[in-house]
């Protein structure tokens, strides 16, 4: 699993595809932060925050973590070495958790610069260290359980297809769907009691609360609990394959 998982990572950092993804994520994300004269512009806000960081990220990563995992199982369908994965001394879970993982250390890889931002918002509070650094990595967490949950939504999507390109679309779909989907359908009061249940299926109703700082054990059980849904999902449909 580990071999798997290194070659994972080394075949998306040695490709200049995957270094195009990082800074399409760093550009866009530092125009609307520092240069566009918008209500996302750090150095409009009345106080030292990320808030309109942490507010603008998932929206990005919607495009940016289908682009990343979209080759994941689709490519080695499409090639045929998926049969030569199958042949590996390791089993189905692991060739899935392998990629997983490796998803979610790419993501982590896109966000390690973005720590610039939080080093000159410090410095540029009034006072200087103004900003409260607790509730900012804190929502950083949540930024990477939200991110984790689109891996798993794109290496399901992965899956399913040979193409590239209908994995890319399935998987930004479902992402969408399970981050702002859900909670938008929930405040059309369509399902009347059941309103506050489908806003809650919604990963925006659990990103929020943590994005306040406050880290409650169900808001982590919820977003484990939709990764492991994904990552059996993609499995059941790698041990169709082999059938």
């Amino acid at each position: 699993m580990k071999a798997l998982y290194l070659k994972e990572i080394r075949s998306f950092l040695s490709s200049v595809i995957g270094y195009i993804f990082i800074l399409i994520y760093l550009i866009t994300s530092g125009l609307f932060h520092w240069i566009i004269d918008q209500n996302t512009n750090l150095l409009q806000g009345q106080e030292a925050d990320l808030i309109p960081f942490f507010n603008l990220s998932p929206v990005i990563f919607l495009i940016l973590i289908p682009a990343i995992t979209m080759r994941s199982i689709a490519e080695e369908r499409r090639t045929g070495t998926i049969e030569l994965l199958f042949t590996r001394p390791i089993s189905d879970l692991q060739i899935l958790l392998a990629k997983y993982f490796a998803g979610v250390t790419l993501l982590i890889i896109s966000l390690l610069p973005t720590l610039i931002y939080y080093i000159s918002m410090y410095q540029l509070g009034n006072p200087v260290g103004v900003i409260d650094s607790g509730a900012t990595f804190t929502s950083y967490l949540g930024l990477i359980l939200l991110g984790s949950v689109f891996v798993a939504i794109g290496i399901f999507a992965s899956s399913i297809t040979s193409s590239q390109i209908v994995a890319f679309i399935l998987a930004m779909f479902l992402s969408w769907l399970f981050y702002d989907g859900f909670g938008l359908l929930g405040s059309f009061n369509l399902f009347g009691s059941f309103d506050t249940i489908v806003q809650y299926i919604g990963i925006s109703f659990h990103y929020d609360s943590i994005k306040r700082g406050v880290i409650d054990t169900k808001d982590i059980f919820y977003f484990l609990s939709v990764i492991a849904i994904f990552i059996y999902a993609a499995l059941t449909v790698i041990k169709s394959l082999k059938k």
